[in-house]
Formats: C-alpha cells, sequence, structure tokens
C-alpha cells in the first residue's frame, strides 16, 4: 500500500514539474523571436566596418546563452543535447576579426539561429497543453460548487454538457480527476517531445561530434596525466610522512636498545616493546596504503565481491545487485570500485539516505553502474570535488557519469565504462544482498 502511494506520489511530482517546466517554456518562447529579429538586423549590419565586428559576437552570445539553457532544460528530461561550438581561438579578442570569423564560421550558430523560430512555436504550443490541460482539470475538480453557484455552464464539452441541474453539475467532479490525471501524465511526455525537437536543430552534427571527441580525448588524456602524477605524489608523501619516519624511529629505537640491553636491560626492554608497537603500526599503515592503490579484497574476489564488502562497512543499508558473467580488466575493475566508493561515501555524508543500492551489469560492450539513495538530493558536481573526481576517473577509459539529483531526491548517479568482460565470474565467499 504505501508503495503504491509513493509510486502515485511520484507520477503526480512529475506531472507537476512537467507543467512547471512547460509554463517556463511559454515564457522562454516569447524571447525567440526578438533574438531572431535582433540577429537578422545584426546580420546584416555586418558589412559596416568595426559595428559588425562588435555586434555580431556580441549577439550571438546571446544566442548561445538561450540555447545553453534549452540544452540544459532538456538534459532534465533525460535527452542529452552536447554543446557543438568551436573552441575559441587563442588571442580572440571583443571586436576583432578573429572572434568575428570564429563566431561566423561555426555552423552551430546558424543551426542555433534556425532553431529559434521553430522552437518557439513547438516549445509555447506543447508548454501550454502541458499547463493548460491540468488547469482545466483542477478547474473541475476544487471549483465546482462554484461553476453551480454562477450557473455559466461552460465547464465540459460545451453545449452537450450544460450545468443546468444538480446531477450534471456533479458529473463536472469525475471528469475534472479524468482530465486532471491526463495532464499529469502527458505534462513529462511533452516536455521530452519538446527536448527532441530542440536535439534536432541543437545538438552537433556528425563532423561535430568528431571533432568534439577529438577534443575530449585531448582533454581526458591531459587529465589522466595529471591525475596519475597527483596519485605518485600521494603515495610518495604518504611514505615519507608515514611509514619512512616510523621505520627511522623504529630503527633509532633498536639501536639506542642495542646501547642500554647491557648496562639498563629495563629500560632496553622497554624500547623493544615501544618498537614491536611502532612496527606494527608502520605494517598497518602500510596496509591502508595499499588498499589505497588497490584493495586486496578486488583481486580476490572481484568487482561484485568488493562491492557488497564496501557496503557492508558503512552505516546506511546498501542493496547491491550484480550481473557480470566475467570479470573487466584490472584497471577498469579498479576505476569503477574506486567511483562506487566515492558515490557511496558522498551519499553517507551528504544525502542523508536511509537506504540506497548500487547495481552492476554488462551490456553492449559496456560496464553499466548505477548508484542511487533516498536522500534530500540537490546534489551539484560544481559545489565539490568528488563528482567531478569520479567523471575525471571513468573519463580516462571513455567513461561517462549521468547525474539525476531533483531538490527532495532521489538521487541517481549512472555510470558507462566502454569494456569487456575476461575471466569467468567468482562466486564470492559470502551471501549475496
Amino acid at each position: 500500500m504505501a508503495e503504491t502511494g509513493a509510486r502515485a506520489g511520484g507520477w503526480a511530482r512529475r506531472g507537476v514539474r512537467g507543467g512547471l517546466d512547460g509554463l517556463a517554456a511559454v515564457g522562454l518562447a516569447f524571447t525567440n523571436i526578438p533574438l531572431l529579429l535582433v540577429s537578422v538586423v545584426v546580420l546584416a549590419l555586418a558589412p559596416v566596418p568595426f559595428l559588425g565586428l562588435a555586434l555580431v559576437p556580441w549577439t550571438m552570445t546571446l544566442v548561445r546563452m538561450r540555447t545553453d539553457l534549452e540544452r540544459r532544460r532538456a538534459s532534465r528530461t533525460g535527452v542529452l543535447v552536447t554543446r557543438p561550438y568551436h573552441p575559441a581561438p587563442e588571442g580572440a579578442v571583443a571586436g576583432g576579426w578573429q572572434r568575428f570569423r570564429w563566431t561566423v564560421t561555426d555552423a552551430a550558430t546558424w543551426r542555433d539561429l534556425a532553431w529559434l523560430a521553430p522552437g518557439a512555436i513547438v516549445g509555447s504550443a506543447l508548454g501550454a497543453i502541458g499547463v493548460l490541460v491540468p488547469l482545466y482539470g483542477l478547474a473541475g475538480v476544487s471549483l465546482t460548487p462554484v461553476w453551480i453557484w454562477l450557473g455559466t455552464g461552460w465547464y465540459g464539452y460545451g453545449a452537450a454538457w450544460s450545468i443546468d441541474t444538480w446531477p450534471t453539475a456533479v458529473l463536472c467532479l469525475p471528469q475534472g480527476v479524468v482530465i486532471l490525471a491526463a495532464g499529469l501524465l502527458a505534462a513529462p511526455w511533452l516536455r521530452r517531445v519538446d527536448a527532441h525537437f530542440a536535439k534536432l536543430f541543437l545538438a552537433p552534427t556528425r563532423a561535430a561530434e568528431l571533432r568534439l571527441r577529438v577534443t575530449q580525448l585531448t582533454v581526458t588524456r591531459a587529465d589522466t596525466v595529471d591525475a596519475q602524477a597527483a596519485e605518485l605524489r600521494r603515495i610518495e608523501r604518504d611514505l615519507h610522512d608515514g611509514v619512512q619516519a616510523r621505520l627511522v624511529s623504529l630503527s633509532m629505537m633498536i639501536g639506542l636498545a642495542d646501547t642500554l640491553i647491557d648496562r639498563k636491560p629495563a629500560e632496553a626492554h622497554k624500547l623493544l616493546a615501544e618498537a614491536r608497537e611502532s612496527s606494527g603500526t608502520a605494517l598497518d599503515e602500510l596496509r591502508h596504503l595499499v588498499r589505497g592503490i588497490h584493495p586486496p579484497v578486488l583481486a580476490e574476489r572481484g568487482l561484485g565481491g568488493a562491492v557488497r564488502a564496501l557496503a557492508l562497512s558503512l552505516p546506511v543499508p546498501i542493496a547491491v545487485d550484480v550481473d557480470l558473467p566475467g570479470r573487466p580488466d584490472t584497471p577498469v575493475e579498479s576505476a569503477a570500485y574506486f567511483a562506487i566508493a566515492e558515490a557511496l561515501t558522498n551519499m553517507v555524508r551528504y544525502s542523508r539516505a536511509r537506504a540506497g543500492s548500487v547495481s552492476l551489469h554488462h551490456a553492449d560492450g559496456a560496464l553499466r553502474i548505477v548508484v542511487a539513495d533516498d536522500g534530500a538530493g540537490g546534489a551539484d558536481p560544481t559545489a565539490g570535488t568528488g563528482l567531478r573526481g569520479i567523471q575525471r576517473r571513468l573519463a580516462a577509459f571513455d567513461g561517462t557519469i549521468v547525474l539525476s539529483s531533483p531538490v527532495g531526491g532521489p538521487t541517481v548517479i549512472t555510470m558507462e565504462v566502454p569494456c569487456a568482460l575476461s575471466s569467468p565470474r567468482t562466486t564470492p565467499s559470502f551471501g549475496t544482498d
């Protein structure tokens, strides 16, 4: 019963969000036509010396701000629209020829302009439907007594459903419930239709995707090199400040005990006891350092077993679902494990979640990982280094991360890493979740 109520509340909330997003689409549509008119006038003035060099890039920046907003709105519906623009040339300044040429020679600029008018029409039409239908249903649900008192008789299917008696007035209530439910169900779908329409214009072409792919590989390669260098510096620092310092102290204590063993045996035995304790501490630090590089449980039990062991160590109950017919390559397995560990750590620290889940599956040549929780939501990749660190870690293997975390929850992190599975899966030595 509680689950049914939660599902009903979920689609109702999605419907309300879809309706509000449709209302925003109607409002934003009114900015498209003025932007298009200004752009046409500015492009007509482009041959004018100095004036065109200054106005065209500035106007196209406004257009890109509008289309970038539309891309972000599309991503909230689950439709990913990548930003397609060429990177700005080095040394390009406002009012200069390089910036002007960079703007007008980019095919994405003209695709943005081509979207403004049809995007306004489609966005406002679908947005209006997504808003007006639920409102019409809400009027029948909540304002039936008013219509009866006013005697207007307009609610329903025209004159065929006039309100002139109590029985016909009461029929407005179930009719309003049906229309309200249909409107709330349709509102998110209408937003996705609008997002797919915008994607036809605002997504990169095949050539642009190839160029963006090369740029992404260049950036991820540099990030990988930087991350490896930072990891080596961290290991060196931990060894120097931790284990090495303890070993030096251990050597000094053993040497001092050696000089006191004949003259002051009691103090020598005390120093040897301290040395034994220090050696144990150094061993624990070495084990912790090794686990930070490549956890032994990952090598012994594979990714599924390591994630289960990690979930058991957390204060929040985590359900783990693993369907891996084999094991990824060791670097991919390690990156996936640490990405999951970082996501679960963020969940425990910040989300106030009561429960979470981790799902690992392999399909279509990619490892798919979904980490979810029922916390407060509102996760922002720009507010901290955790999610950005996960993205950099997976990008080294051409992986992607998609975050869905509306305020109020739930938070769902979907990660995909292209890889092949090699050796057969080994069954963990303990029970499954």
